[in-house]
């Protein structure tokens, strides 16, 4: 996506960004004015994105000298003017546009003598005010959207948030709770497990390992991993697209309704329970999925399995010679500013604020609901072991189908998809109900789960989190199916093209 700003409105961003460091600088004037005004600077050159490519060069004429009173009468009005500027001519950048400023000013205010001055302190809580006066879409009236995800609470979850950006700017809410029986709400930027969401995380950095000219979509997995004995014919582009006919290690559903079990995972009941703190080795996932029967010759259909993405976990590290973790942070995480996502190896906490995720079992004739929020994700690893937030995955899918993380040749091969399932590499691409495809894919991890739909272009996206009572017999997964068609044809349903 890219701006249609006028070279004014463009100039308005930078005067407004710009003057709030001055701002900053004069009233740290009594310490070190220069090093506040460097401090802030370097944080709005240091900026990532469209906005970021604006505020890096500074307008001209800009003055640290004046006095604070004159300045915060200027600063403070083209501060919430910018603000209404974006959510009305590029409201996917608003956002950025405001966390800039804030981290400008927050870079300011730290090197103010090591601590933050009365007067800085109260600078950068008008500034704050400033850049939330700004009207935004946040006000408006979506009630088919409120009573979808009332219905969703009445259905059985515990707790759901949405997160919708479209031309109107960004619309959020939230219904239920953040713990079974408890009275808080779920918190909208709550961290969640965000279970095959992680998968188009993964297959972005394989694919970006591709840009950097480190792997090479059609070579076989074997050149690179030699160890498995894997079937030569599997190509890394099989695996990012399930077209390798691996066994799942999660466990095979056929089409005859027979299931094959793999490791003990949230299908297995009281025993997923007993080793959900147990730590899977990566290599001995992909060993256990070996062991059993190819469900297809390679390349020749199409099947969902998990094990294609923890290869494709091995494959990063082994070309980079890094664990997963650090490429995921080197890669996209860092340069994207997700400061609520990580992916987690074996770690079995999870930040906060998060709403808590819980298990059904039967035990000796007795039904017990556990709390598992924390829990060992190495049983998923890279198919589903990632945590993020709805504010997180709008960011990412926005900048991905933007171009901002891979070539358009690369980007474009993401999102052709495969005949059987509209699986390209990492995402499906499905027919949104008003015309047009949507780039998605969704993710449930053992009472947590994360939506991200995207218009191609990224103008229009719906994230959502969920938290729930999940157990072996996935038995909300009607009710998750009905309410995910509802939330797609309300904000996608209104004759939106490609």
């Amino acid at each position: 996506m890219s701006f249609n700003l006028t070279d004014q409105d463009q100039l308005t961003l930078r005067i407004a960004a710009w003057d709030a460091v001055s701002l900053m600088s004069a009233a740290g004037a009594a310490g070190s004015a220069h090093k506040v005004a460097t401090e802030g600077s370097i944080a709005l050159t240091s900026a990532t994105g469209l906005v970021g490519h604006i505020l890096a060069k500074a307008p001209k004429g800009v003055r640290y000298g004046r006095t604070v009173a004159e300045l915060a009468d200027q600063v403070l009005p083209a501060l919430t003017a910018s603000m209404s500027l974006l959510r009305q001519q590029a409201p996917e950048e608003a956002g950025n546009f405001r966390r800039t400023v804030l981290v400008a000013v927050d870079a300011a205010t730290r090197t103010h003598q090591g601590q933050s001055s009365p007067i800085l302190a109260e600078m950068a809580r008008k500034i704050t005010e400033a850049l939330d006066a700004a009207p935004d879409a946040s006000g408006q009236d979506r009630p088919e959207l409120q009573r979808i995800l009332q219905e969703m609470i009445d259905s059985g979850f515990v707790g759901v948030t949405l997160r919708v950006n479209d031309e109107h700017g960004e619309w959020t809410a939230t219904a239920g709770t953040a713990e079974l029986g408890g009275t808080e709400a779920v918190p909208i930027d709550g961290h969640v497990r965000i279970g095959s969401n992680t998968k188009t995380f993964t297959a972005t950095a394989v694919l970006q390992l591709v840009a950097e000219g480190r792997i090479a979509l059609d070579t076989p997995v074997a050149d690179y991993l030699p160890e498995f004995g894997l079937d030569p014919r599997i190509t890394v582009r099989m695996l990012l697209q399930h077209t390798s006919g691996l066994f799942n290690f999660t466990g095979e559903y056929y089409e005859d309704g027979t299931f094959a079990p793999g490791i003990p995972a949230t299908t297995a009941g009281r025993e997923w329970v007993d080793h959900r703190l147990h730590t899977y080795r990566p290599e001995d996932l992909v060993r256990l999925a070996l062991s059993k029967p190819a469900r297809f010759e390679p390349g020749t259909d199409w099947s969902y399995a998990n094990t294609n993405y923890v290869l494709a976990r091995l494959l990063i590290e082994r070309v980079t010679g890094r664990p997963v973790a650090e490429e995921m942070q080197r890669l996209i995480i860092g340069p994207l500013g997700l400061t609520g996502t990580l992916q987690p190896t074996t770690e079995t906490d999870i930040p906060a604020p998060h709403p808590h995720a819980y298990y059904r079992y039967e035990t000796d004739g007795q039904e017990i609901v556990l709390d598992v929020t924390e829990h060992n994700p190495s049983w998923i690893s890279s198919g589903g072991d990632m945590i993020s937030t709805s504010r997180d995955l709008h960011t990412f899918i926005t900048a991905l189908l933007a171009g901002k993380l891979l070539p358009a040749d690369l980007l474009a091969e993401m999102c052709t998809p495969e005949a059987k399932a509209g699986y390209g590499l990492g995402v499906f691409i499905q027919p949104a109900p008003g015309g047009g495809t949507l780039i998605t894919h969704n993710g449930g991890m053992a009472g947590h789960a994360a939506l991200m739909y995207a218009t191609p272009d990224g103008s229009t996206t719906l994230t959502a989190t969920l938290n729930y009572i999940d157990d072996a017999t996935l038995s909300m997964g009607a009710a998750f199916q009905q309410a995910n068609q509802q939330l797609i044809q309300a904000v996608f349903g209104h004759g939106q093209a490609e």
